[in-house]
């Protein structure tokens, strides 16, 4: 088994590329492109943490989903199609998504928390945030998460 979610990409290539599946191994190229240039970005060379990585493959999952956005709306459905399927392939090695739910009561008890501290209204927004991003991690995007803190620190 491998140790790393970078090292399962990397077999999973390899996997891939023995089977002779195109779109599979030209996405987990690109993946592990971004995730190599993410590497050596900055000033020192340094090896990502599988939470940085889960960071590299949304980004390039937001990509893919928006450009199928873009190709759909220009009326280029094939080029729209393959980014979709591109996007499929990244979301397997993506965790699975908090259900409203569990996003709902990870707010709730943050907020709490927050009023235990003598926060409310939304000047409490950045506490409950802060709390939240470690918990919720790459389960949740940031534009959900902050839409459900704003509408339960409204109400």
């Amino acid at each position: 088994m491998s140790d790393t979610l970078k090292d399962s990409l990397q077999a999973d290539l390899t996997t891939a590329m023995k089977a002779r599946d195109e779109l599979r191994s030209a996405t987990l190229r690109m993946v592990l492109t971004a995730i190599r240039a993410e590497e050596v970005a900055g000033k020192s060379a340094r090896t990502l943490s599988d939470d940085e990585v889960v960071a590299v493959l949304q980004r390039e999952a937001k990509k893919r989903r928006e450009a199928a956005e873009a190709f759909a709306g220009a009326g280029r459905a094939e080029q729209g199609e393959r980014e979709t399927a591109e996007l499929s392939v990244i979301e397997t090695y993506l965790p699975t998504p908090l259900t409203d739910e569990e996003l709902d009561a990870l707010v709730d008890e943050a907020v709490l928390i927050a009023t235990a501290e003598g926060l409310t209204g939304m000047g409490a927004m950045g506490a409950v945030m802060s709390q939240l991003k470690p918990k919720v991690g790459g389960r949740a995007d940031g534009k959900r998460l902050s839409g459900a803190v704003r509408a339960r620190l409204q109400a």
